[in-house]
């Protein structure tokens, strides 16, 4: 949910300055698509909107850490989310990110059948 609510908030922010017309023309989306690859559940989340840095690509897993304006974000979410995914059902969080282009982050968890 920290990822989604993350790309929300990027898609948000990305509308600002863009007339109604340009949305129409190159609205905002978030795809959502689930697989299976090999032992592994793939959940991928990807945005179209402006893309994070690439000097902050290694950073965004921090504690603490965050892109937003003071009282905006409290850089827990995306720390929570790799805690969840990789420290507790040890799998693996990935972004993959193109400034103009958007941003997609890549869950795998290893199936398990018990």
């Amino acid at each position: 949910m920290n990822i989604l609510a993350n790309a929300i908030n990027a898609l948000d922010e990305a509308s600002i300055g863009r007339s109604f017309a340009q949305i129409q023309a190159n609205p905002h989306r978030i795809t959502i698509q689930t697989m299976v690859e090999g032992e592994q559940v793939k959940v991928a989340i990807a945005d179209n909107g402006k893309g994070i840095p690439q000097e902050l690509q290694h950073r965004i897993f921090e504690h603490s850490f965050t892109t937003k304006a003071v009282g905006k974000g409290t850089g827990l979410g995306l720390a929570i989310a790799r805690q969840i995914v990789v420290e507790k059902h040890s799998g693996s969080l990935d972004v993959q990110s193109q400034l103009g282009q958007g941003t997609k982050f890549c869950i795998c968890l290893p199936i398990r059948f018990e």
